[in-house]
């Protein structure tokens, strides 16, 4: 009998995206563990599958000298349900993204103007880094900490309590990306 409960969960979880054509988003209905609800198929147009949003540099006037602009479902309606997601990523000279993760996706950086260190950090604690320059893709695969900065000069005891990091990875990682302190 739990097994049967179980599945029914499941089933219930999983979004429409992956029984139907697309799932655009309705943002008028209620949103679900799986996500947006779908709009109706005869209330979808062309312009749920496109996007401008991306084109408009973002703030880097902050504190980490940096601003990202998403397309992610929330505003995007034509991505909901189909597991990608895309954002543009902002950052001045000396601007810092924090060390993160997505889950349950990859992660594609491309650089438009300028240059920056890009890596992730494997599950055995090895670190893959490249400078990349102009007009260079650099791919991220899932769940992975993820470097698309340097590392700068924040001590490494605050690195340590903001990221939860062990001080040694994170002094190997200063290392490598030229950062200090």
């Amino acid at each position: 009998m739990i097994l049967i409960i179980s599945l029914i969960f499941s089933l219930l979880s999983f979004s429409n995206a992956s029984v139907l054509d697309f799932c655009v988003a309705d943002y008028a209905a209620p949103n679900g563990p799986a996500g947006y609800s779908c709009k109706k198929p005869t209330k979808v147009t062309a312009d749920d599958f496109a996007y401008s949003g991306l084109g408009i540099s973002g703030n880097t006037s902050n504190i980490i000298k940096a601003a990202v602009t998403p397309a992610f479902d929330a505003q995007f309606g034509g991505l909901n349900g189909l597991g990608i997601s895309a954002a543009r990523l902002d950052l001045a000279p000396g601007g810092v993204i924090p060390l993160h993760t997505h889950a349950g996706a990859s992660e594609l950086l491309y650089v438009v103007e300028g240059s920056i260190h890009a890596g992730f950090i494997s599950s055995a604690n090895a670190v893959y880094l490249k400078t990349l320059n102009k007009e260079r893709y650099y791919g991220i695969p899932p769940r992975l900490a993820a470097l698309p900065n340097q590392c700068s000069k924040f001590p490494t005891p605050l690195i340590v309590q903001t990221t939860f990091i062990d001080a040694a990875v994170v002094k190997k990682l200063k290392g490598v990306l030229g950062g200090s302190g």
